[in-house]
């Protein structure tokens, strides 16, 4: 089944990132919209889209969509949402969900009263390493989580003029509010913080916390890295395990091996010794690691109305609950 969609939003996010898993995916694109005519008019001629519109709600409104996708601001996102869900059509949004988790609950609502799905844009757990990582946890021979640690940078390009760190936190802190639960397996529970802020718009800070289920562990935010070096890291650990994610792509899986060098007999064992994994970006393939293409794959299973395990706004309201939270005890430090 093809779905039509009505598409908000055609910023250089949406036209590279987005847009290119919709057809890949049995999703066309039947109608845009955008304040800004001249990134709307690109996108109809790349995508033969006769239906254009300037305001959301008239692009809600009109007639043969099966779902509304959009990837603008948290503010939109919100408003548009409500509206489309009044319509009793589904949605697909990047994150965040709202400016604010009381937007995001709205939305939660709305969803709920419409019976229609409402997708948020994670698409940390997609990117592949992450999904890898994800799977050796679940599979069942991991064992309990124990401990997390993440890294996750980003450089000071947010600001311009007056700081404020709003943006940062909705676009970027907000991925991890979301992914460190889903890979602990439970959600946070203790959360606390420590920063340092070198100058106007470098801000670099630690989260201290505890799980549901009784791991433990730290994560690393700010903007005080340059975007041309890799800047994710993650390590989660169990009893004589551990898996390693860095720059999302590579992998390694340790074990409990045996000391080596005084067994002339040495070799490797599957069960133990440790795994690693990085792509072939030489491969002829259209692959896709950062997790976009995997993410709308899911979204699209889950706007027909089938199975899918794709992050919906109630994921979106959790991790809204606890980037709030997380702000809140970052400002009584500033």
């Amino acid at each position: 089944m093809t779905l039509n969609i009505g598409w908000i939003g055609c910023g250089r996010h949406a036209r590279q990132m987005l847009l290119p898993q919709l057809g890949r995916n049995g999703i066309q694109l039947a109608a845009i919209c955008d304040v800004d005519n001249e990134a709307m008019q690109a996108v109809a001629s790349q995508y033969g889209v006769r239906h254009v519109f300037g305001d959301f709600r008239d692009l809600i409104a009109h007639p043969g969509l099966d779902a509304i996708g959009m990837a603008v601001g948290p503010d939109v996102h919100r408003a548009a949402s409500l509206e489309a869900l009044a319509r009793g059509l589904p949605v697909f949004m990047e994150k965040p969900p709202a400016i604010d988790l009381a937007g995001a609950r709205e939305v939660a609502a709305a969803a709920k009263r419409a019976g229609k799905p409402v997708i948020v844009g994670f698409m940390k757990r997609y990117s592949t390493g992450n999904r890898i990582a994800h799977n050796i946890l679940t599979r069942g021979d991991f064992g309990p989580v124990l401990g997390l640690s993440g890294t996750y940078m980003t450089a000071p390009t947010y600001f311009e003029g007056a700081v404020d760190y709003t943006p940062f936190y909705l676009h970027h802190c907000v991925h991890y509010m979301d992914m460190i639960p889903w890979l602990a397996g439970a959600p946070f529970a203790d959360m606390a913080v420590r920063r340092v802020e070198p100058a106007p718009g470098k801000l670099l800070f630690h989260v201290n916390f505890s799980c549901g289920n009784g791991a433990i562990g730290s994560i690393v935010m700010g903007t005080v890295q340059s975007r041309g070096t890799p800047m994710e890291f993650i390590q989660v650990m169990g009893d004589h395990a551990r898996v390693e994610v860095s720059n999302v792509i590579n992998v390694s899986y340790f074990r409990n091996p045996p000391f080596k060098a005084d067994d002339p007999a040495a070799s490797l064992a599957d069960d133990v010794d440790t795994l690693t994994w990085t792509p072939n970006f030489t491969a002829a393939a259209n692959e896709d690691h950062k997790g976009y293409n995997a993410l709308i794959a899911d979204a699209a299973a889950a706007l027909r109305g089938e199975p899918s395990g794709a992050p919906d706004i109630t994921d979106g309201v959790n991790a809204m609950e606890q980037l709030e939270r997380m702000v809140a005890l970052l400002e009584r430090q500033a």
